[in-house]
Parts: C-alpha cells; sequence; structure tokens
C-alpha cells in the first residue's frame, strides 16, 4: 500500500487538529517553489475564490490543449510510419497500444507517488519533463527507420502525458469554488478538444504537405520543436503561482460540506463509487478510440468513399467534439452535471446502434454524432467519481486517470471483429464499453444524487457580505467573534436587567 501512496493520507484527526491554525486563501496564493508539499497539511486552498483559481487555470489548461494535439498527431504519424517504413496496419496499432499503455503503469505507480508527494506544481513539471525526453528520441528513431524505437518514443511520450493528466484534471477539479468543478475541467479540456481538431490539419496541411510518403524529416522536425515547447513551459510552471491542494485540504471542504452532502470519511477500500467509476472510464475510453480508431475505415465502407474524403467526414466528427464539450460546459450551468452526463451517454447509446443498422452518408453521420456526444463523459466521470473522497483524493484520480489504458484494447478488439466481419457489425466492440459506462450515470442519478448535489449547493469560495470567502479561515474568525460579541452584549443586557 505504500506504493501507492496511502502514508501520504492525512487522517482526519489530524485535519481537524489543523484547522483554526491553517493558512488563509491569500496565503495558499503565495506560496512558491516549495521543493514539496505535505499532503497531509492545511495549505488554505480548499477556500479559494474564483478571481484566485483563474490564472493557474488557464495555466494548466495549455496542458489540456498540449495533449490533446499530441493525441491528434497520433493517427497521423501513425499512417506515416506505416507508409514509410513498409509496416502492416495491425503492427502500426502498437503505436495506440504504446501510447495508451503508460497510462496503465504511469498513475497508479510513480505519477500517482510524485503528485502524493511532491504536489502538483513539481508534478507538471516532472511530467512536462518526460514528455519532451520522449519528443527529443523521436529524432534517432526517425533517423534510423526503427519502428520499435518510434513506439519506445511514445511509450514515454504516453508517460509524460500521463503524469500530466494525474495532476492537471484533480488540480482543475479542486482550483476553486467546488460547486464549479465540473464546469471548470469540461470548460478546460474543451481546449483539449480543439488541439485534438487543429493536429491533424496542421500535419496535412503543414508538416506533412508536401513531403514524400518515405520521408520522415518533418516527423523529427515537429517533434524537435514540441519538445523545445514543453520544456520552456516546465521553467513557467517552476516560476508560476500554482495553489497546492493538499487531500487534508480536500478533507476539510468534505467535511465543512457534510451539512449538505451527508459525507462520512470512509476507508478506501469502501469507496464503491470510485470503483465503479473506474470500471466506467475504462470501458468508455476504450469504445471512444475504437470508434476515433475505425472511424476512416467506417466511412469508406459505409458511404463508398475515398480515404481523403473520409478523413475529411473525420476532421467534421472532431469540431462536433470539440462543439459537444463546450455545450456541456455551458449546460451544466443550468443544469446538474449528473443529468448532463446521462443526456451525453443516452445520446452516445442511441447513435453508436443506429451506426451498426445505417448505411450511406447517414451512418456516417450517426457515427459523427456519436462523437459530439461522447464529448462530455470523460471529465464529467472525473469530477463526479472524486465527489467525497476527501482525504483519498489524489489517489482515486490516479486510479481513474489509469483507467485511460482502455484505450489500448478496445481499438485492437474492434479492427479484430471488423477483420471477421465488417465495419458496421464491428461497431458492437465500442457499444459494449459505452454499454458498461452508461450504467455509471444510471447508478449516480440513483444512489448518489443527495451527495452530488450537496457539493453543488455549497457555498465554499463564494464571497460572504463581509467580502470573505466562505470556508477560509479568516470567515470563520470573523463568525467566530461575532458570536464572542453577541454573547457578551448578552451578557451586558443581563447585567443591566438584573
Amino acid at each position: 500500500m505504500v506504493w501507492f501512496g496511502k502514508q501520504e493520507e492525512a487522517e482526519i484527526p489530524e485535519v481537524m487538529d489543523q484547522g483554526m491554525r491553517r493558512p488563509s486563501n491569500v496565503e495558499a496564493m503565495q506560496q512558491h517553489h516549495r521543493k514539496s508539499v505535505s499532503n497531509k497539511g492545511l495549505t488554505g486552498a480548499s477556500a479559494l475564490t474564483v478571481r484566485q483559481s483563474i490564472f493557474p487555470i488557464t495555466l494548466v489548461t495549455i496542458l489540456f490543449f498540449l495533449w490533446g494535439f499530441a493525441y491528434g498527431l497520433l493517427d497521423v504519424l501513425n499512417a506515416k510510419f506505416q507508409n514509410s517504413l513498409d509496416i502492416t496496419a495491425a503492427k502500426a496499432g502498437g503505436l495506440q497500444g504504446a501510447y495508451f499503455g503508460a497510462y496503465l503503469l504511469g498513475p497508479p505507480t510513480y505519477s500517482g507517488w510524485i503528485v502524493r508527494k511532491f504536489g502538483y506544481r513539481w508534478t507538471f513539471i516532472a511530467g512536462l519533463c518526460i514528455y519532451g525526453v520522449g519528443a527529443l528520441m523521436f529524432w534517432p528513431s526517425a533517423v534510423y527507420r526503427s519502428f520499435g524505437g518510434f513506439c519506445g518514443s511514445l511509450f514515454i511520450v504516453g508517460s509524460g502525458l500521463s503524469t500530466l493528466e494525474t495532476s492537471a484534471n484533480p488540480f482543475i477539479a479542486t482550483c476553486g469554488p467546488p460547486r464549479l468543478s465540473e464546469f471548470r475541467l469540461e470548460l478546460s479540456q474543451s481546449f483539449q478538444a480543439i488541439g485534438s481538431v487543429m493536429a491533424p490539419l496542421l500535419a496535412s496541411r503543414v508538416f506533412f504537405k508536401e513531403t514524400d510518403d518515405k520521408d520522415l524529416a518533418n516527423v523529427q522536425w515537429t517533434y524537435l520543436g514540441i519538445a523545445a515547447f514543453v520544456f520552456l513551459l516546465a521553467v513557467v510552471f517552476y516560476f508560476a503561482p500554482i495553489p497546492e491542494v493538499t487531500d487534508a485540504d480536500m478533507a476539510l471542504q468534505a467535511e465543512q460540506s457534510s451539512g449538505l452532502t451527508g459525507y462520512v470519511d470512509k476507508p478506501m477500500r469502501r469507496q464503491y463509487k470510485l470503483f465503479f467509476a473506474v470500471i466506467a472510464q475504462f470501458c468508455y475510453v476504450g469504445a471512444q478510440v475504437g470508434v476515433a480508431a475505425q472511424f476512416i475505415k467506417y466511412s469508406v465502407e459505409s458511404a463508398k468513399i475515398s480515404d481523403a474524403a473520409a478523413s475529411d467526414r473525420y476532421a467534421i466528427g472532431q469540431g462536433l467534439f470539440a462543439i459537444g464539450r463546450f455545450a456541456a460546459a455551458g449546460l451544466m450551468m443550468v443544469i446538474k452535471p449528473r443529468w448532463v452526463l446521462l443526456i451525453f451517454m443516452t445520446g452516445v447509446m442511441i447513435f453508436i446502434a443506429a451506426a451498426m443498422g445505417v448505411e450511406g452518408e447517414g451512418g456516417v453521420a450517426m457515427l459523427s454524432l456519436v462523437l459530439f456526444f461522447e464529448s462530455c463523459v470523460f471529465p464529467t466521470i472525473f469530477t463526479l467519481s472524486i465527489r467525497g473522497l476527501g482525504r483519498h483524493t489524489k489517489r482515486g484520480s490516479s486510479w481513474i486517470v489509469a483507467a485511460v489504458s482502455g484505450g489500448a484494447l478496445f481499438p485492437a478488439l474492434t479492427g479484430l471483429a471488423a477483420d471477421h466481419m465488417d465495419y458496421h457489425k464491428a461497431m458492437c466492440v465500442p457499444l459494449v464499453g459505452f454499454f458498461v459506462a452508461f450504467a455509471f450515470p444510471i447508478y449516480l442519478n440513483t444512489v448518489c444524487a443527495h451527495e452530488l448535489d450537496g457539493f453543488r449547493e455549497s457555498k465554499i469560495g463564494y464571497k460572504d457580505d463581509d467580502g470573505l470567502a466562505i470556508g477560509d479561515i479568516k470567515h470563520e474568525e470573523r463568525r467566530a467573534s461575532l458570536v464572542h460579541e453577541e454573547k457578551g452584549v448578552l451578557a451586558t443586557e443581563k447585567e443591566v436587567a438584573n
């Protein structure tokens, strides 16, 4: 259990003992350049306001764009390597296996340990440096035209990005008022979707516009540029004002919200919602990647169009995915996030089933709508599943990120089904994954509704009439002072009456 970071988690008595001695949210924003941050200590970041959280969230949102861009390049590079190295489609699928396989290894082990031991800032820096090293490794891999080298480089890139995601997702979800958690992560991940759309467009029109199919020179320069950018970004993160939200802070916030949510501290082995979320996320991400990996081949088979025209259809589908994320973020301001998740997952189920039965351009349209409704699922499952984890928030988050490794399994199964049937019938594999994931929002809307709605009603991080943030130590000191003054006035009035 030490490997998974249990010893880095605070106990509730430890947290409550620090309660009236904890820093304020202003002090939380002033804590810079620490070598490490004790995950058992309160930092004051449990009551950050919207204004305080805007800059660090904006900076971290750049990371979402970054790995969205990297993921968008994956399919393009897959095809490029396949042509230049004369390898089979099945072997080229090893690139996706290398990328998503890193998610299975990193988050539950070294990535999760780093974020609990040293805090978010140093996890961001570590993830960026690992990503940069992986990007640099593409240069010798291209020089020696080594497919194994490309897989190894992509595994290192995936390790860096999984480390970033292990820290970025919970950071966005917890940095600011808890009632806006789902909205913040949905909006930030919308920029990841933009990166996924931009990458293949730039690849086809800029990076590889006038190169021979056998030429990998532009691949080398592309990743060299990415490496330079991420190393520069690591320096920026060292100097940036990144507040540290510890598990102790999340435990305090959960205790402060317990009147609304019914929160009771439980050991990790009893976090059943989290375990269900990991299974749902694994199946959902696997199904999503399975659909994306076969979209072009499906379009060619269904609409009888060329690969180039099918790629254009896929670009439209990715555009719908990005639009869907912004739409879901807007909906979450007026509709409960658990309802939004249920609505979007219902749309996924309807249109993936329709895509199996509809031929022609209509089938392509059905699959494109699947991409639209997929948009909000990952970030919403993430934020809803860490609600109420308290002192287990960082460890639970790393498990959900590890579930992204489902992307290494489902594309291969979908491709295998397509080899033995056709691409329409092969969509039954993603359908099964989506069906398992669909059970999770049903569970949330029945079993967990009271708890989730309580967090949405919380006022922590919002200003009171005196301009103090609710939940902050300054706010509590002010309330205690007013109570003391009121008792003094009552005592004086009682003496005068006697």
